[in-house]
């Protein structure tokens, strides 16, 4: 007989912070920049926040979206893959958070047939080295 069976967890989701960055291998990438837009879930037990119905017991969204909006924006890698992790790790940086996807559109990468889209998505859990 199996023990009780755990619930799936809670998800936090913010969709299409978009972003003028200067990030890609690229000179003309550095030089011109271009928009990014990420999508950010964030998987945490909001049963405290909703018994409360406290802000300082849960996420505040409002705070993740700056901060990925600053990361965005600020420090050029070379590789959007850089990029999600550093954003993963903000994500992952509020204890409550156990794990995090990191969605990144590069909708105007530098590629010659025509395309909709470059997505990249990392998945992260809490206390996994990066």
């Amino acid at each position: 007989m199996s023990g009780p069976r755990a619930l799936p967890p809670d998800v936090i989701e913010i969709r299409g912070i978009r972003g003028f960055g200067r990030h890609g291998v690229f000179e003309h990438e550095r030089a011109d920049g271009q928009e990014f837009v990420v999508d950010v879930r964030l998987e945490l037990d909001t049963r405290a926040a909703a018994a409360s119905d406290d802000l300082a017991d849960t996420v505040d969204y409002g705070v993740v979206a700056e901060r990925v909006h600053h990361a965005i924006e600020n420090d050029p890698v070379d590789l959007i893959e850089t990029l999600a992790q550093r954003i993963a790790d903000l994500c992952l940086a509020d204890e409550r958070v156990t794990a995090t996807a990191v969605t990144i559109h590069k909708p105007s990468a530098p590629i010659t047939v025509p395309f909709d889209d470059v997505v990249l998505t990392v998945q992260r859990r809490a206390g996994e080295s990066s």
